[in-house]
């Protein structure tokens, strides 16, 4: 697997010789349907898929530092690699990307859909109101990316309807 962590370099995964589905994780169940969508339409682009998940330090109030151990990098990495592990039941599509890269996750996720063939994500992450049916950052990457962009809804059953 290649996981990226500098934001200007994705090993491999800004390389326009190679079609790629880049799929936006936050480990949100839409973002883990995100991932079921794009292995579904990635053969028939002749693509890879390149899972990223945005990571940035988070803010503190006070006068507090953060603790020796603080790794938000690898927290990202963890939380990738178990969103992909339960999208696929432990069994991953053959050739999926692993991408960790520090920003804000829109900017993040345009960056990395440069050169690809679409943009999948999922119709809310983490945060916002529970009531919208688009989060910000797919709403933003669905106006920016220069990609087609696929927004997948949480499947039925799920907490995200």
């Amino acid at each position: 697997m290649d996981v990226a962590t500098d934001p200007g370099h994705a090993s491999g995964s800004d390389d326009v010789s190679q079609a790629r589905v880049v799929v936006g994780v936050d480990g949100s169940d839409s973002s883990i349907d995100a991932l079921r969508w794009a292995a579904r339409l990635a053969p028939s682009l002749g693509a890879t898929i390149d899972a990223t998940i945005a990571w940035h330090p988070a803010h503190t109030y006070g006068f507090y530092p953060y603790p020796a151990d603080y790794r938000p990098d690898q927290e990202a990495a963890e939380m990738l690699s178990d969103a992909i592990a339960g999208a696929f039941d432990g069994v991953p599509p053959a050739g999926i990307v692993e991408s960790v890269r520090e920003g804000h996750p829109s900017q993040v996720l345009i960056d990395a859909a440069r050169h690809a063939q679409m943009l999948v994500l999922g119709s809310r992450g983490h945060g916002g109101f529970s009531g919208l049916l688009l989060g910000s950052v797919s709403a933003y990457c669905a106006e920016h990316a220069p990609c087609p962009v696929l927004v997948v809804r949480a499947e039925a059953g799920t907490s995200e309807q």
